[in-house]
């Protein structure tokens, strides 16, 4: 889908579909609404909202055609919601809400009206952006598997054009850009979702480790078993030893033009199917294991991102990619293994594996003397508990860190919630005969994990995001459709820009 502004009158447009919008409660469109209301004799203020009854609910949608009174084919009413609770964050999604609805309309060219910047008065550019980046990913399907026939039948709902008319020509600019901006976000996400959504087969470690080094702008650094164990990895090799799939530990850097203000780095989990080891999880359990990976596709679609968003930030992706199998060679509950930074754990329970990949992936980070380290994971089934699909959880040792990132996944129509880190919750992980375990009680078991992962941060500042419970979701959830969801990865990115 091409996305572009063009400087014209709503009412002289010439597409297939025309996007308008109504706040809850409005009975006398305003603005461009109000416009294409007047030359369509007032079919919207007398048809559509005083006998349709259309309130303007958010996300309610009227399809309304045009009777030939303008060149638009059809005009699609948003509701945008009540007016004082209206953000840029519902721009988003309420652009994604129309897309979709669009495409049941087999629609080619749709031409949008710029949702936010009338009567709400927010920034031109950031309006562009939210409509972009809701576009790319309402639009989005994972259909590479579908047979040829249906796929073909498919193609015939993709939609060519989205084009934002502004009759202000002093916007034009800031639209333009705010859309470039959305669509490079809403490209990551897809990018990112794309990974998670392909089967286990196909996704192994090896083909993580190519992924990362097809990206373009990036430094890519791939490490193989024998390298892993030369330096020093015991925790992470434990984890790979019981699959056929030989490991990768994958390092990417993104090094800015001119100064560097800040370096950080960002730990994506990589386990690219968690069958739970000989703890073998429940079959119910194991069937969405192939998302176990989606801190590692978030991690590569950030990478992806910075090279086009260019942020004067150096930034470190790193990986530690296997799979957790029960194969003959696998680790066993009761096993001593020795991490990076020379600490021991006992294997409490195999299927606790992506905090011993993390643990020696956090030490690498730290070695490379970074200003701070944000690991990202699904990592715990009781943070899916405790915050079901709507948050991930987010602790650290840094509050300053956790605020910006809240705010960041805040900014970004996303929800990280604080979990603490006690130092009461050390007890669960206290070993007879090792430094710590690798699990502990049932209770707590997310922060548990975090304070786990707390033991090789060292001095660094560091977060936490768990994402166990939002990374594939069940339902469809506001501009997100069912499956990968990438989530995380928006937050990210605002972080970043925001330094």
């Amino acid at each position: 889908m091409e996305l572009k502004v063009k400087k014209d009158s709503l009412t002289n447009i010439s597409c297939d579909v025309l996007v308008v919008n109504l706040f809850e409660g409005v009975k006398t469109p305003a603005g461009g609404t109000g416009a294409v209301d007047k030359t369509l004799d007032n079919l919207i203020s007398s048809y559509v909202i005083e006998k349709e009854k259309f309130k303007g609910k958010l996300n309610g949608i009227y399809v309304l055609p045009t009777y030939g009174k303008i060149p638009a084919d059809k005009v699609l009413i948003v509701g945008l919601g009540k007016s004082e609770e209206f953000n840029l964050n519902k721009i988003r999604e309420v652009s994604a809400k129309v897309i979709k609805k669009i495409k049941s309309l087999k629609a080619k060219k749709v031409c949008s009206i710029l949702h936010g910047a009338g009567t709400a008065g927010l920034d031109a550019f950031d309006c562009a952006q939210m409509i972009a980046e809701g576009a790319i990913i309402g639009d989005y399907e994972f259909k590479k598997y579908k047979s040829k026939k249906e796929d073909d039948e498919n193609n015939k709902n993709e939609i060519e054009l989205l084009e934002i008319v502004e009759l202000d020509e002093s916007k034009i600019d800031s639209i333009e850009k705010g859309l470039e901006k959305g669509k490079i976000i809403g490209d990551s996400l897809n990018f990112a979702r794309n990974l998670i959504n392909e089967p286990p087969c196909e996704i192994t470690p090896e083909k993580l480790a190519e992924v990362a080094m097809s990206l373009e702008g990036i430094e890519c650094t791939v490490f193989e078993k024998d390298e892993i164990e030369k330096i020093g990895m015991g925790s992470f090799l434990a984890v790979a030893k019981g699959s056929s799939k030989p490991p990768r530990f994958i390092h990417m850097i993104y090094k800015p033009n001119g100064e560097v203000k800040k370096k950080i780095a960002l730990v994506g989990k990589g386990i690219t199917f968690d069958s739970g080891g000989l703890d073998l999880k429940p079959a119910s359990s194991m069937r969405q294991m192939k998302g176990d990976m989606s801190g590692s596709a978030i991690t590569l679609a950030v990478m992806k991102a910075l090279v086009l968003l260019k942020p004067a930030i150096e930034v470190h992706g790193i990986i530690a990619a296997c799979e957790n199998m029960p194969g003959c060679e696998a680790y066993k509950p009761g096993d001593i293994l020795k991490a990076k930074n020379g600490k021991t754990i006992e294997v409490d329970n195999t299927d606790a594996e992506g905090r011993l990949t993390l643990a020696d992936a956090l030490c690498y980070a730290t070695e490379l003397k970074i200003d701070e380290v944000i690991d990202i994971a699904t990592l715990t089934g009781a943070c899916a508990i405790a915050l079901g699909q709507v948050a991930a959880g987010i602790m650290g040792n840094n509050q300053e860190l956790i605020d910006k990132l809240i705010n960041s996944a805040d900014k970004s129509g996303e929800k990280f919630w604080q979990l603490p880190l006690y130092d009461e919750h050390k007890d669960d992980i206290k070993s007879d005969i090792a430094d710590m375990k690798n699990a502990g009680s049932r209770y707590a078991g997310a922060s548990t994990a975090g304070i786990f992962l707390k033991e090789f941060v060292g001095e660094t500042k560091w977060a936490h995001i768990d994402i166990a419970g939002t990374a594939i979701l069940d339902k469809e959830y506001k501009e997100l459709s069912k499956g990968a969801s990438a989530s995380g990865m928006r937050a990210l990115i605002n972080y970043i820009l925001s330094i």
